[in-house]
């Protein structure tokens, strides 16, 4: 019998980690397919057993417990020996086993049975030895290097510290060649986690004249991408979402005039990659408020301070970067600190911003070690803001973690229902990411987008001044919430369209007058750019479409208008949005302009990176060439870094895309 091949999608489902539309075509699905509702049972059965087992957390038991095994043996030799069936005997298989695992590691490890399991491989090792073919030499580097996509040096040149059967006389242990941080660097376990995107596709503007989505200001993924270029190796898929690319600079589109909190920019330009389409750009531009006049803040740090943050890269870089925020505190602002790791507590009580000492010395005590009772730490912070909120000022909690929370209030669902229901306390959350090997990408942006708040990737200390110092009021405050965007497409003009980028945030049709429906959030002098790929209306080319209707007949009215752009905004403190339209003509296409010559370089760079079916003629060439000539003031430097990143790009893939 076959699989649905849905059933593939049955365990991200269950723990909220479906797009919204992929979740309702499941669950469409589902009531048709009794393949998956019994399969859907199953991973609901094994869930609930699994959440009240309460087991301890692979990051920082299991995997350093196999980790020092496995090295006790190479300190003695004076050399590393890794025992590649070991480690492959705990690759989950299937999503079941991938379950339980978790929570059978630390019954493992209590019982001593790992001890026994390492001699017994051992043995089975030397026995499969004498049948080892050169042939299974490549599974083995595939095995050894155990993590897909995390950024490790060694990872690259793998091959290199294996033994090879007629050079070394392949031992019965498989030995690895090297000192004791070449094995340090192969053998880091990776579970960072990334939701599945699936690019937005081209759709017919008779058939589908709107487009629906929200705004997002996050810029997590650009940082994310920076991390892993920098340590030479390409991004997964996944980790680049192009709309975050594009929103991680910021662009020269004129301050709004009176009362509104952004204006919003229009241009229509040639598309590079394809010449047969045009691109069209809709910038929106948030009222810059200095520093000195943000209104009081009421902050809550909370600070996962468990024994998976305990690298360099993580709770360090923390520290670091929440010291830069500290230095900016001003009298009137108020700073809480809540921390959590096998428990949850509060170690600095709301402590006025001039109190800057005592502050900095409940940073510099922090430690990390410990599980990660994320949700505890997460129920805590919001009852601190609450109790110290401030009517008039800026209530926000700001998180910085890896993302791995595993005990307590752990599975997507529960935390996102918590966080939904705290938001309409009025009190915003900002998630900080660090770290690597198991940064847990999808759950942190869940978390943002359902506590009105906003998400960055810290990778170094510059970063974290971006964030924390240049960037601090759009950080900080929020001047507009639930900001949705609606297009409405001419089929007389526009043949067809698709929007770049943007796939986790598109929303219905009748969301957009819906104001109970959650969107993103703009930060003071925060700019945010989308892009459309549109195919005009005499095209030749042709796309998926409907039959025409039977009952109904579709009528077009004359213009001269492409579209009408529409967005739906409310004031941070209000329920009642407010609207903004703007209609954009059929004129002559001009040379693009700064602004459009540079987003549409990162966007085309997003494309060679996603490998995207869209990407045409796409180039590392043309994405520089454009970059190069649209660099602009660039007072710090983010838009010569971004031309160096696509250099690495380039050459780690030999110049081709």
């Amino acid at each position: 019998m076959n699989k649905c091949r849905f059933q593939k999608e049955l365990s991200s489902y269950i723990d909220n980690q479906l797009p919204e539309q992929d979740r309702r075509n499941l669950e469409e699905h589902i009531k048709t397919c009794s393949s998956c509702t019994q399969e859907l049972k199953q991973l609901r059965l094994v869930q609930d057993a699994v959440r009240k087992w309460q087991a301890p957390e692979p990051g920082a038991f299991f995997e350093h417990a196999v980790k020092e095994e496995i090295a006790g043996g190479a300190r003695e030799r004076g050399a590393t020996e890794m025992k590649t069936k070991t480690m492959t005997r705990w690759i989950p298989v299937g999503v079941l086993t991938s379950i339980l695992l978790v929570a059978f590691a630390g019954l493992l490890l209590k019982s001593g049975y790992f001890n026994t399991a390492l001699t017994r491989i051992a043995l089975e090792n030397k026995q499969a030895a004498a049948t080892k073919t050169k042939e299974q030499e490549k599974t083995l580097t595939d095995k050894i290097s155990l993590a897909a996509q995390a950024p490790i040096l060694a990872r690259t040149d793998l091959k290199s510290f294996v033994a090879k059967e007629e050079r070394l006389g392949y031992d019965y242990e498989g030995t690895v060649t090297g000192g004791w941080d070449q094995y340090q660097q192969v053998g880091e376990f990776n579970t960072e986690q990334y939701n599945r995107i699936y690019d937005n596709e081209f759709l017919m503007a008779k058939d589908n004249p709107l487009s629906t989505f929200s705004i997002d200001v996050d810029t997590a993924s650009y940082s994310n991408i920076r991390r892993f270029l920098n340590s030479n190796q390409l991004p997964p898929k996944d980790a680049v979402r192009i709309e975050e690319m594009i929103n991680y600079f910021s662009y020269d589109y004129p301050q709004p005039k009176g009362d509104e909190p952004f204006s919003v920019t229009t241009e229509v330009a040639g598309c590079p990659w394809n010449k047969d389409h045009q691109l069209v750009l809709i910038g929106l531009q948030g009222k810059n408020v200095e520093t000195a006049n943000l209104p009081p803040s009421n902050l809550v740090f909370l600070i996962d301070v468990s024994g998976s943050m305990n690298t360099p890269n993580k709770l360090p870089l923390l520290k670091s970067a929440f010291k830069l925020l500290v230095d900016q505190l001003r009298p009137q602002d108020r700073i809480s600190m809540v921390v959590y790791a096998g428990s949850s507590g509060l170690v600095l009580d709301s402590t006025s911003g001039d109190q800057k000492q005592v502050i900095l010395q409940a940073i510099d005590n922090l430690k990390a070690g410990g599980s990660t009772a994320g949700g505890e730490g997460i129920k805590l912070a919001y009852e601190i803001a609450k109790k110290n909120l401030m009517k008039d000022g800026n209530n926000r909690i700001i998180l910085a973690t890896d993302g791995d929370f595993n005990v307590g209030i752990s599975s997507d669902g529960e935390l996102i229902r918590m966080i939904e229901e705290k938001r309409n306390d009025g009190i915003f959350l900002t998630v900080l990411g660090f770290g690597m090997g198991n940064y847990k990408d999808a759950k942190m942006e869940q978390l943002a987008d359902k506590g009105n708040g906003t998400i960055a990737y810290i990778d170094n200390l510059l970063e974290a001044k971006k964030v924390f110092v240049s960037g601090l009021s759009g950080t900080l405050l929020t001047i507009a919430k639930d900001v949705k965007i609606q297009v409405e497409f001419n089929p007389t003009k526009i043949k067809a369209y698709r929007l770049i980028g943007y796939e986790n945030r598109m929303l219905k049709k009748e969301d957009f007058n819906d104001d109970k429906k959650d969107a993103g959030e703009i930060g003071a002098g925060h700019s945010v750019t989308a892009l459309y790929e549109v195919v005009l209306a005499d095209s030749k080319e042709e796309f998926a479409n409907v039959d025409d209707l039977k009952y109904q007949q579709v009528t077009t009215k004359p213009s001269k208008e492409l579209m009408t752009v529409k967005l739906r905004y409310k004031e941070p403190d209000e329920d009642v949005s407010k609207l903004i339209t703007k209609e954009l003509s059929d004129t002559p296409v001009k040379a693009m302009s700064e602004n459009m010559n540079f987003a549409t370089a990162v966007a085309e760079f997003g494309l060679i990176l996603r490998d995207s079916q869209y990407k045409g003629d796409s180039s590392y060439k043309d994405v520089m060439e454009r970059a190069k000539t649209s660099i602009g003031k660039d007072t710090y430097g983010y838009r010569a870094e971004f031309i160096r990143l696509v250099e690495i790009a380039e050459l780690l893939t030999g110049g081709t895309n």
